[in-house]
């Protein structure tokens, strides 16, 4: 069985190491979604240590983009910003891809600019982030059908300006109660059309993106995210492992190159799942390399390669605060505790500001 330290092929990618780092949202942006030069520093510093590197959610319009400073990729500004990124993480020989991201309901005006979209008309429960501090979700409309060649116009803007801005290939975020995960289960999608009611209405959508996005950039640059058991963020499904494994088969036969699961675990930093874990069936639908997520170490990641669970594994809070994760991991060196309360900040403290194993003045 492969081991966490081999190379893997991830379509046209070639990852140095099965470990991968995790998108994580971080909020350095600018009001404009502009990346900005600490971003840059703070990506690069992560590239020769990641097998390759999924980006933050970055948004693909104004009206998907509904979290204070995070980054977006619908103008020509964000696309300059992001080369600057995407330089500094190959000039580390790092491999680098874009999470698109449309946050359909889990937005709010004040940030996004507009009245949310989802698959039906339905409000998100508690508090949307905003600038001016926590507030109630707003009643998202319905995206109505006639609206549905925009989105995918957006889609496809973002990932070709995901290549012009030099990523390696792009990750289509369809996971944790956004957009598209509004759209695929069934205590939010309402809908009685050819997008709503049964399983392979709901997957509708997710498969015209991809479908977009394979013939926009090409399958080999095509990777895609799902979060397939439990509620998250009030979306959740009745029947998550046929839901899933639909998906995942669909998936398989538009030719995504990879596919990403954030599956919290028993003992995870997300509490106990409340269903059974999912990736099994979802392993057995799709033939390309899957990725497991969610509070994997080295041990418990090395296991789920070596039972044929995964292909490798992303790693999240542990490769924010820890530049040089997989050195530490491998080499059992003490890691560096993330800072929750700095997550989503501005400035460089708790995000560029994490040391490596040798700036610490430790023997190595």
């Amino acid at each position: 069985m492969p081991r966490l330290t081999d190379p893997i092929e991830l379509g046209s990618i070639h990852a140095s190491n099965r470990m991968l780092m995790a998108p994580l949202t971080r909020g350095r942006a600018t009001r404009e979604a502009v990346p900005t030069a600490i971003m840059a520093d703070y990506y690069r510093q992560r590239a020769a240590s990641a097998g390759m590197i999924i980006t933050e959610a970055t948004g693909i319009s104004r009206i998907g983009l509904g979290w204070p400073y995070a980054p977006g990729i619908w103008s020509d500004a964000q696309v300059e910003g992001w080369k600057h990124v995407t330089a500094a993480v190959h000039a580390e020989g790092g491999k680098i891809v874009s999470q698109l991201w449309h946050m359909g309901r889990v937005g709010h005006p004040e940030v996004n600019e507009g009245q949310p979209v989802s698959a039906s008309a339905t409000a998100a429960p508690g508090n949307a982030h905003t600038y001016s501090g926590n507030q109630p979700y707003e009643p998202a409309r319905a995206l109505e059908v006639d609206e549905i060649p925009a989105l995918l116009d957006d889609y496809a803007r973002a990932a070709e300006n995901a290549l012009t801005a030099g990523f390696d290939g792009i990750q289509l975020h369809a996971a944790n109660g956004y957009l598209l995960d509004q759209f695929l289960r069934d205590n939010s999608n309402l809908r009685t059309d050819q997008y709503g009611g049964p399983i392979e209405n709901r997957i509708r959508l997710l498969g015209e993106v991809v479908d977009r996005l394979v013939a926009t950039i090409g399958a080999d640059k095509v990777g895609v995210r799902l979060s397939p058991n439990g509620e998250v963020q009030g979306v959740n499904d009745s029947d998550p492992h046929a839901l899933f494994a639909a998906a995942a088969k669909l998936l398989d036969e538009k030719g995504a190159a990879w596919l990403e699961l954030r599956e919290p675990r028993a003992g995870g930093t997300r509490g106990a799942p409340d269903v059974a874990p999912v990736h099994p069936v979802i392993r057995k639908a799709f033939s390309r390399p899957l990725i497991l997520n969610a509070d994997y170490k080295l041990e418990d990641g090395q296991a789920a390669l070596d039972n044929g669970e995964a292909d490798a594994i992303t790693f999240g809070r542990l490769f924010l605060a820890n530049p040089d994760l997989p050195r530490r991991l491998l080499e059992k060196l003490p890691l560096n505790p993330p800072r929750p309360d700095l997550f989503y900040t501005q400035g460089e403290e708790g995000y560029v500001d994490y040391p490596r194993w040798e700036e610490i003045g430790q023997p190595a």
